[in-house]
């Protein structure tokens, strides 16, 4: 006769707690882990954001003009900046593009990664600026210098 009794499902049950509790303070350990110390010390700064291949920055600070690729687009459409400017491009894609202007070369940012940022310096003299990616040329914007 093959009877399971109380005692082998103890056993078992014994078995997995076992294994579970020191699993269990390992991550317990492992999360509650803070950088504030009670001894009046403080903690080493947090290292910049990377800025290595396939790393994202993080957009610029409010207040500083930005041309936002996405989607095999550029936005806003027109963008309008003062003389002189500097443009923050965020290329939120994932792959390559640029922000070239079309006559004269009047600005170009060169090859911006996906995911990364790059600037150009508007014109100073005011005008309209076509300007295109030179990987896509089916991408196009306005530059609207005043």
């Amino acid at each position: 006769m093959n009877r399971t009794t109380p005692r082998s499902g103890t056993r078992r049950r014994r078995q997995v707690v076992g294994l579970l509790v020191p699993a269990l303070l390992v991550l317990v350990t492992a999360c509650s882990s803070s950088s504030d110390s009670s001894d009046g010390s403080s903690t080493s700064p947090a290292a910049p954001p990377s800025t290595a291949p396939g790393s994202v920055v993080p957009p610029p600070a409010t207040g500083q003009v930005v041309l936002t690729i996405s989607q095999f687009d550029f936005a806003p459409k027109p963008l309008t900046v003062a003389p002189g400017a500097v443009v923050t491009v965020v290329n939120k894609d994932d792959t390559p593009h640029t922000a070239t202007a079309v006559k004269d070369k009047a600005f170009n940012t060169g090859t911006i990664e996906g995911g990364q940022t790059g600037t150009f310096t508007a014109p100073t003299t005011p005008g309209t600026y076509n300007y295109i990616c030179t990987i896509h040329q089916f991408m196009t914007g306005t530059l609207i210098v005043s």
